[in-house]
């Protein structure tokens, strides 16, 4: 595969995992993206989405859950972070899902640098 060829792509979450579907779609776009061979694809959770990477999300039957979905993101490849805003919230590091760890403004600019396309939500 050729370096022009490989696609990399930044998605920015900001908003809560419930209450607007922006997350939640955010999530199924990164995870089509991450089918393609030549893809790859990196989310940071920002602001309200950091309560996306919140362990133990009980939802109820036959609604989507966050969790759940960040986790199969990772399974397909996709890097998972998030900030400082987890302190604001009162997520410690230790509640976070297995897939996700904490970033830094520091590894948000990286990212964005790195990628050919960034799409916030």
């Amino acid at each position: 595969m050729a370096e022009k060829d490989h696609r990399k792509t930044l998605i920015i979450l900001n908003d809560p995992p419930y209450g607007t579907e922006r997350s939640y779609n955010g999530l199924r776009l990164a995870t089509a993206l991450s089918k393609g061979e030549d893809d790859e694809v990196r989310i940071f959770l920002i602001g309200d989405a950091v309560l996306c990477s919140k362990r133990g999300q009980q939802t109820p039957d036959g609604y989507y859950n966050l969790e759940r979905m960040l986790r199969a993101a990772s399974r397909r490849g996709v890097t998972l972070s998030s900030g400082a805003c987890l302190d604001a919230r009162g997520i410690a590091e230790e509640e976070l899902a297995e897939s996700v760890h904490r970033g830094s403004l520091d590894e948000l600019t990286e990212w964005t640098r790195w990628a050919d396309k960034v799409i916030v939500f």
